[in-house]
């Protein structure tokens, strides 16, 4: 009998300290990793040493571990945020606007570029097309081989989408007056798709356009910019709509104080510089024309 006892006495013990645990787990966040995930702006290999030395110093800064990975595809990181399994993204517009409302992600940050925190998108063609301007590829869309990038992204999908359907040579992948649409998943792929011609026009974000030429990835001599859109604000890094205050402050003064090339050249940027949700409204207005987001 005392045998039985002291074995119960023992295993209320037991339950007492592991709730003990639990609830110092709860009460303080910090002792946690910090989870961030990022979307493939580029072949995902190609930003992994930069991502590791992001990862790095946002652990220094934010005085607990961070953990920085790269999804696959850009809708990955949209059903991550909503099903709170990451507590910050680098998002595309399009995908933060779905996030945000989806989840309440919140923009806090985003790359300056030459500056400024804007880009376009354009669609390219091969140097030698007969295309020189959108006006040429919609008179001849019977002939066009056309890619898009990321069927979630902004510069890739969203804003071409808009302006070829504007056109009236666009609806779907499956509805259209163009030889053949495909989604190429990325923008470098896209870039690759028109150098070789393997397509005749392709949409792209103009930043990373620039970045792959400047990084000799692409022949930017082989190139021709038949269309460019209206200034987008550029890709905002979100936090998870439960963050606090002191670790949203934390996040911006490390990104504010980034001016590490290597960290820098993965996005394209020469900078940072603060967001907020107000700032991808027409993004928001985009979404809900294409029956993305309810209005």
């Amino acid at each position: 009998m005392i045998t039985r006892n002291i074995r119960s006495l023992l295993f209320v013990l037991i339950l007492v300290l592991a709730g003990c645990g639990s609830n110092t787990t709860d009460e303080n966040n910090e002792s946690e990793t910090f989870t961030i995930g990022v979307i493939p702006v580029q072949t995902v290999g190609e930003m992994e040493t930069a991502m590791d030395k992001l990862q790095s110093l946002l652990t220094t800064e934010l005085e607990r571990e961070v953990s920085v990975d790269v999804y696959p595809d850009y809708n990955g990181v949209v059903e991550a945020m909503n099903y709170d399994k990451i507590d910050m993204a680098y998002f595309g517009p399009l995908t933060y606007v779905v996030a945000n409302e989806k989840s309440g992600a919140k923009a806090i940050i985003t790359q300056l570029i030459d500056g400024e925190p804007f880009y376009h998108s354009y669609i390219i063609t091969h140097k030698d097309s007969p295309l020189d301007s959108l006006e040429d590829l919609v008179a001849h869309s019977g002939e066009i081989d056309f890619a898009f990038g990321d069927i979630n992204s902004t510069s890739g999908s969203l804003i071409p989408a808009i302006e070829l359907q504007d056109q009236g040579v666009f609806t779907s992948e499956d509805e259209h007056e163009f030889k053949s649409v495909r989604y190429t998943g990325s923008h470098d792929a896209t870039a690759l798709a028109v150098q070789n011609q393997q397509v005749s026009a392709g949409a792209i974000d103009s930043a990373i356009y620039n970045q792959l030429v400047e990084a000799g990835k692409v022949d930017g001599t082989l190139f021709k910019t038949i269309w460019q859109s209206e200034k987008l604000f550029q890709y905002p890094w979100a936090v998870h709509k439960n963050t606090d205050d002191e670790t949203i402050q934390k996040l911006k003064s490390a990104f504010l104080a980034i001016d590490d090339e290597e960290i820098l050249s993965a996005f394209g940027a020469n900078g940072f510089t603060e967001a907020s949700d107000k700032d991808y409204e027409s993004i928001r207005q985009a979404a809900i024309k294409q029956g993305i987001i309810n209005e």
